[in-house]
């Protein structure tokens, strides 16, 4: 690609590198000042706890599923074209946020805004993997994986001090402008070669060799589910001051571990730490569904649960561009995101219902099992991929 043989001259910290991790931060930003603030809106209007949490049901559903088309419509179209198309279009969505009235026409848009969301991220990562050269790639997507966990540590903070100070309506409108912004930023990026239309169909299956990765995605999200709309509820109903005390250190333990790794390394096979990040992240939520008290659990449980959880995503889209042809790579994130965004989305409905009926430690104790169901999955992948490594051919191209 013309991005990567731009780059094997300078290093990876080229113009088109730096913008799209700045598109990637104001995703997550702006997105993650919904997540808390419309349960707590729609708290408002007079729903009840369970059903505050369908907007994230509603809205995981339409980004899971969205993932499975949007990948390769990247493929096939570009992903500058998505990237644009999608931003330009969040816009229309935020302003009618911010004027609805009535609470079921927020279910019926929020999977829209799922679809677009889901082309953001898809077309941002595929798009990364061609601007960074194969030298710098582990180094780069590391880099690439602070913007996200940047926006998440951002965005609750903002959210939940802008609603009591500017209103609902007017922090929507702020955060149409925001993707205003993006829009032309993306415009920035070279424009990707032609491609033949007919050459990647508008739906693929995945390769199998993506199956185990989606299945460890699946088991994440079912159990991150409850995390973005019912812990600032959890904190509140504690009244604690600082209501995004577990997003906030859920991202600063993101970030953290990501940096420290960026720094030290991940050896030839990054994949090899998979199973250790899930544990990492399954001892948070244990944290968090057994540990007493209030502020000082969120905060402690947060930062090992993000620092687990923050290297799953990084270390699954590593292996995909190690182990995907080109030509497939974005349908390949697309299904990874349809698991996670769809189990997400299951998550929030189902743990919510438990956490109405029974009390927030028990949907976070549930959460938990979820979560270490997922590490001898991820023991499988790792034993897997030895086995690849161990043949002439792929070998060669897993090292270089």
């Amino acid at each position: 690609m013309a991005y990567a043989e731009e780059s094997r001259h300078g290093g990876f910290l080229t113009a088109p590198f730096i913008i799209i991790c700045a598109f990637y931060f104001l995703v997550f930003a702006a997105g993650y000042q919904l997540f808390p603030v419309v349960p707590l809106h729609l708290r408002d209007m007079g729903a009840s706890l369970a059903e505050s949490g369908r907007f994230q049901t509603a809205f995981m559903l339409g980004s899971g599923f969205g993932s499975l088309f949007t990948g390769p419509l990247g493929d096939r179209l570009g992903q500058r074209r998505v990237l644009r198309v999608a931003s330009l279009l969040l816009v229309a969505i935020l302003v009618a946020y911010g004027f609805l009235k009535v609470r079921w026409v927020f279910y019926l848009l929020a999977p829209l805004h799922g679809v677009l969301w889901s082309a953001l991220r898809t077309a941002s990562v595929a798009k990364v993997g061609g601007i960074l050269p194969l030298q710098h790639r582990a180094q780069g997507l590391s880099l690439f994986g602070l913007t996200g966990p940047g926006g998440v540590a951002v965005g609750p903070l903002v959210g939940l001090w802008l609603m009591p100070h500017l209103g609902f309506a007017w922090m929507l409108i702020l955060l149409a402008g925001v993707f205003a912004v993006l829009h032309g930023l993306i415009g920035a990026l070279p424009r990707e070669a032609p491609r033949e239309l007919e050459a990647t169909a508008l739906f693929q299956w995945p390769d199998r060799a993506v199956w185990g990765m989606v299945a460890v995605m699946m088991l994440v999200g079912l159990g991150f589910g409850p995390m973005p709309p019912y812990s600032a509820q959890e904190a509140k109903a504690l009244g604690m001051a600082w209501p995004a005390t577990f997003l906030t250190c859920f991202a600063l333990g993101m970030m953290a571990i990501r940096g420290l790794l960026a720094l030290t390394g991940m050896g030839r096979r990054p994949v090899n730490l998979l199973p250790a990040m899930i544990v990492l992240a399954t001892a948070g939520y244990v944290l968090l569904a057994f540990l007493p008290g209030g502020m000082a659990r969120h905060l402690l449980a947060g930062l090992i649960y993000g620092a687990g959880y923050g290297m799953v995503h990084t270390l699954l889209i590593m292996n995909i561009f190690a182990t995907t042809p080109p030509e497939r790579v974005g349908a390949a994130v697309g299904a990874l995101f349809f698991a996670f965004d769809a189990a997400t989305a299951f998550g929030a409905l189902g743990l919510g219902w438990v956490m109405e009926h029974l009390g927030f430690r028990w949907g976070w104790a549930i959460g938990a099992v979820l979560m270490a169901l997922s590490i001898p999955v991820a023991r499988r992948i790792v034993r897997k991929g030895q086995a690849v490594t161990s043949l002439p051919g792929p070998s060669a191209i897993l090292d270089a």
